[in-house]
């Protein structure tokens, strides 16, 4: 660790602001923010419109998009200012998050600081820093072309690659961090990836309720209609079937609130299969963070639900996904060999 500190805190610190970005990003999500700016320069964009002319201008870009014609023509130039103001932020954390990893990196890479492997992991980083950084912008473009909105694929895609992305960064640290390890029980370590696969599924298909905004509809639990059963409300509306349970608005939460529970099920079996065997010290830390955040996202997943989707808790609720991710990337690292 004292060889690679600078190293540790390098990838730590990339972590850290993805976190940033992501929650920034949910933000962005939650105030229909993301469309406010419909071109992108990747220099000149670093810099908001700076007096009122300007301001009108990019406004009158914003007119021209199908956001503004059918859903925000009511607007002023102060609510375009509300909205504008997010995605920019979104967008310079982007481009900072990009210096912060490809600078470093260059200079740790000729102090010759990085051994052969650590470097391919970090090539892999930038890699996926770059091309978050394209759905990013695959995403925006979906929505201005005939529709209001995001296509809920592109977002889900963008979403999930930013988690990806922090997990890997966090698990190249740990690497650092923990150069030793040891060997593990073959089949907890198989059921925490399990585990890990669940909650990424649990993930993408939260991007899908927000991007479909099918957190607005069935505000009740743990029924999704009050006086009904569950399977009723989920409306078929399309055919194929399965295209109701990924486009769908009912059949997307549906499979939504199914999965956490499977994804509270699997980090329960983890914690009790571990029961039986020996486990270290930051192994068990592992666990026990575990099985307290997954029931804490749990109930921020049903509050949210039932307040309707407040913009604050519907921030926490990404965060605590965030964090049950980061739980459990530390936790398959502690038991894989």
């Amino acid at each position: 660790m004292k060889k690679n500190k600078a190293v540790v805190y390098w990838l730590l610190t990339g972590c850290f602001l993805i976190f940033v970005m992501v929650l920034v990003g949910g933000i962005t999500r939650l105030t229909h923010s993301g469309l406010s700016i419909s071109d992108y320069k990747l220099i000149q964009g670093t810099i908001p419109p700076m007096n009122e002319q300007e301001w009108e201008e990019a406004f009158e870009l914003y007119k021209q998009y199908p956001e503004y014609q059918k859903l925000n023509y009511h607007y002023g130039i102060e609510e375009f200012k509300d909205i504008y103001f997010w995605e920019w932020l979104h967008r310079v954390l982007g481009r900072f998050i990009g210096i912060v990893f490809i600078l470093p990196f260059l200079y740790f890479l000729f102090t010759k600081k990085l051994d052969r492997s650590t470097v391919k992991k970090c090539l892999i980083l930038l890699f996926m820093g770059g091309f978050q950084g394209f759905l990013g912008w695959y995403m925006v473009k979906s929505g201005l072309v005939d529709r209001p909105d995001v296509s809920h694929y592109r977002l889900a895609a963008h979403l999930t690659t930013a988690f990806l992305t922090f997990a890997y960064s966090l698990w190249v640290a740990l690497d650092l961090i923990y150069p030793q390890k040891k060997e593990i029980h073959k089949g907890i370590r198989n059921l925490v990836r399990a585990g890990l696969v669940v909650l990424l599924l649990q993930i993408i298909w939260g991007a899908f309720v927000a991007g479909l905004d099918a957190g607005f509809i069935h505000n009740h639990w743990p029924l999704m209609n009050e006086g009904k059963l569950m399977h009723e409300t989920v409306y078929i509306e399309q055919q194929p079937v399965i295209k109701n349970f990924i486009e769908g608005k009912s059949g997307v939460q549906f499979v939504h609130r199914y999965l956490a529970y499977v994804v509270v099920g699997f980090i329960a079996l983890i914690w009790y299969r571990t029961r039986k065997i020996n486990t270290t010290v930051i192994q068990e830390n592992g666990l026990k963070s575990l099985l307290v955040l997954v029931f804490v996202q749990f109930l921020l997943g049903v509050l949210t639900l039932i307040y309707a989707v407040p913009i604050w808790l519907g921030v926490v609720h990404q965060i605590g996904a965030f964090f049950l991710l980061a739980a459990m990337t530390f936790t398959l690292h502690r038991f894989t060999k």
